[in-house]
């Protein structure tokens, strides 16, 4: 029998990179800048720490994300508060549709009256929002 000095070429496996990192470098960093570097890493929301630092030391745009969660409990409140406004909306199309269905010319229009009173109400209430939501995005959100 034959005994084959060939390799077989089997397809299991990585495959091999074109141009590995093979050279490694170290750096020391003591306690302050390690937690200055952790915070930095985390911020750039990267996976790897070694692109991190490849993108630092190579001056690449590292994403940073600063999450405030103040904006975002007031937004969420600011969408639940229109919510509800679009509902007092549709029940206001309503009332006047029964009103006018329902009630004589006069006594109609006295309900009219006092629906009336409520929505400009209404109106000074909506409009104290709209000021503070323009307050609040200049002085946070920095809007300009």
């Amino acid at each position: 029998m034959e005994e084959r000095n060939t390799k077989q070429i089997r397809k299991t496996g990585r495959k091999p990179k074109i141009d590995p990192a093979v050279n490694r470098y170290s750096i020391n960093l003591n306690a302050e800048d390690n937690a200055k570097f952790l915070a930095l890493f985390d911020q750039s929301e990267m996976k790897v720490i070694a692109h991190f630092i490849t993108a630092c030391i190579f001056q690449k745009t590292v994403k940073t994300v600063k999450i405030d969660m103040n904006a975002i409990e007031y937004h969420e409140k600011l969408t639940r508060f229109f919510g509800q406004f679009r509902g007092i909306a549709t029940n206001y199309n309503q009332i006047v549709k029964l009103l006018n269905a329902n009630f004589s010319d006069k006594k109609a229009a006295a309900y009219l009256y006092k629906l009336e009173k409520e929505t400009i109400e209404l109106v000074k209430v909506t409009k104290e929002v709209i000021r503070l939501t323009q307050e609040f995005e200049k002085k946070y959100l920095n809007k300009e």
